[in-house]
């Protein structure tokens, strides 16, 4: 089987599994005690939460764990919102944020507060100028803004965002589930969430980071775990690993990104001319380097992942219908792209070139054969 959904998860990474496994024998005593093994558990702990701080750009005491990235989504824009309740009830997004992203602003809504929704252009990047505009409005107390959209990769315009939120005091939450560890993340931002499973580590670890001076406060009943942000004992196993796979992706990174980028170029040229009636979808330069996506017409996206999947591809697709909703992609439409037929191929560490000649080779038959049972001729 050829992984092609690192998007979704990427496989562990072999470092991160060598200090999992480590950190079981010697780090599962509660680290709130005080006795040898706690002590011990709290001192990986710490080492832990500086790795992943000097990863982010951040200062360990900003930095919390989360049990994913969705806690650390909602935990950081409810919690934001909650802290600057008196500034104003307002909260700005883009129309492609991920869905914990909108699940939040929608609890938001219905406790009172007010979301604008900046739209994107045909590459799915809001336009720095509209972010500005709804930002300067008066009562917005918080914006998002994802580094890289999880489903066509497009990176987002952070730094003018960032200066935009600067000129009006608002703080931004960016979500950086698919750029940390593989790309730099751009400053200016306030609060930021991210998954340890995107980048190597294990799942049921996110990191929530709130830079000193941005008013926060739990929506949650406080515990006194994690700066008395995140409720909850700590996997200080996992989270352990999770800092250990961050620091060799982000140590890997120039060189892999790079060789996944150019895999993905070729992904992005070659799609087009070998299958009729493709879109190619998102920004063709200023992209995450790991993700591409394409939307074949007369095609059902189900049929083709099954197809893919029977010949040893594991991908996924952006249009995610589903029998109760027939809704497509939230992304997808806000982009005014074609919807239907949508493969989203994002390689994971290590990907060869051999495999994806081999996609290459067996899409084009896949999606005539598939065309040709719904009565449409290539």
């Amino acid at each position: 089987m050829a992984y092609f959904d690192a998007a979704s998860t990427e496989p562990l990474h072999p470092q991160a599994r060598e200090a999992l496994i480590a950190a079981l024998d010697v780090g599962w005593a509660d680290p709130a005690r005080l006795y040898g093994p706690a002590r011990r558990a709290r001192m990986l702990l710490e080492q832990a939460r500086t790795e992943v701080a000097e990863a982010l750009g951040a200062r360990p005491d900003e930095v919390s764990f989360t049990s994913s990235g969705t806690q650390a989504v909602h935990l950081g824009v409810l919690g934001a919102l909650h802290g600057r309740r008196r500034v104003g009830r307002r909260l700005v997004t883009s129309a492609v944020e991920h869905s914990s992203v909108l699940h939040a602003a929608g609890v938001h809504e219905r406790d009172g507060g007010s979301v604008e929704t900046v739209g994107v252009g045909l590459t799915g990047a809001v336009d720095p100028a509209a972010f500005r505009e709804a930002v300067l409005a008066e009562g917005t107390a918080l914006a998002c803004l994802q580094s890289a959209n999880h489903e066509v990769g497009t990176v987002q315009p952070i730094a003018e965002a960032a200066a935009a939120c600067a000129e009006a005091g608002v703080p931004l939450l960016v979500d950086a589930a698919q750029t940390a560890g593989r790309m730099p993340l751009p400053g200016g931002w306030s609060v930021l969430a991210a998954s340890a499973h995107k980048w190597g580590g294990p799942a049921g670890v996110g990191v929530l980071v709130v830079r000193k001076g941005t008013r926060w406060r739990s929506p949650l009943p406080e515990d006194e775990r994690e700066r008395r942000r995140v409720p909850g004992f700590e996997n200080v196993p996992a989270i352990v690993a999770s800092a250990a796979a961050l620091r060799a992706m982000a140590a890997e990174s120039a060189g892999e990104s790079a060789r996944l980028s150019a895999l993905v170029d070729r992904i992005r040229t070659e799609v087009p001319r070998l299958v009729p009636d493709v879109e190619v979808i998102g920004d063709p330069v200023a992209r995450a380097p790991h993700i591409v996506t394409f939307s074949c017409l007369y095609v059902e996206g189900e049929a083709l992942l099954t197809e893919l999947d029977k010949a040893g591809f594991a991908v996924s697709s952006g249009s995610s219908c589903t029998a109760s909703t027939l809704r497509p992609s939230h992304v997808l439409e806000a982009m005014g792209v074609l919807t239907h037929g949508n493969v989203r191929v994002s390689l994971p560490r290590g990907a060869s070139s051999a495999d994806v000649d081999r996609f290459l080779a067996v899409l084009p038959d896949m999606v005539r054969r598939i065309r040709e049972d719904a009565g449409i001729k290539s």
